[in-house]
């Protein structure tokens, strides 16, 4: 359990996450090019665990319980793999189902796999004043309540979307590597921090 970052299960290391808080990772997003041409109709048929409708999109979308993910493969070869929770259990995954084409008779292979997106979240514990942050980080910050609850904050250095919500949960997107994820955090936190609502 310890890649999991939960909150809680292990000490936090204060050196690399001095706000005390870890976010956890909720969804890894990997790419992988099986490097053969497919037939996605005769891959649907012959597999239990896939779907095409191709009117629809042009991808098998198959799944498999454990790691629990969902693939979208595509007749090019290439396949886009969600739903992990780290990046070694999207790189398991992604074997996996490389492994399901290959029984189906395709000769897939593994290249190019790379992690695209991480999404992780935390919960700061206080709420937040939205409009003040909002307005003094104008640059970053676009806030409608009206349209979505939360202000979303585009972080530039590490490149990172915040989704900061008034309760104080903040979801965390646009990571290549998860030390992306927890640096923006260790950096918008003292802005939080700033602009927290004093609880009457």
């Amino acid at each position: 359990m310890a890649d999991q970052g939960l909150e809680g299960a292990q000490p936090v290391d204060l050196k690399k996450h001095p706000s005390g808080i870890v976010p956890t990772l909720q969804n890894i997003v990997s790419t992988v090019n099986l490097d053969c041409k497919l037939d996605l109709k005769a891959i649907a048929l012959q597999a239990r665990n896939a779907e095409y409708n191709p009117k629809r999109f042009a991808a098998v979308i198959m799944r498999i319980r454990e790691p629990k993910t969902t693939a979208l493969i595509f007749a090019s070869g290439k396949m886009v793999c969600t739903g992990a929770k780290s990046e070694q259990q999207s790189k398991l995954a992604a074997r996996k189902y490389a492994r399901i084409i290959q029984k189906l008779g395709f000769p897939a292979k593994f290249k190019d796999f790379k992690i695209q997106n991480i999404v992780g979240s935390c919960d700061v514990k206080f709420p937040i004043r939205l409009e003040g942050l909002a307005y003094s980080h104008g640059a970053f910050s676009s806030y409608e309540p009206e349209l979505f609850p939360g202000l979303i904050y585009r972080m530039k250095q590490p490149k990172i979307v915040l989704l900061i919500f008034v309760s104080g949960k903040i979801v965390l997107t646009g990571a290549k590597v998860r030390e992306e994820t927890y640096t923006a955090f260790e950096n918008i936190y003292p802005v939080l921090t700033e602009f927290r609502k004093n609880q009457q």
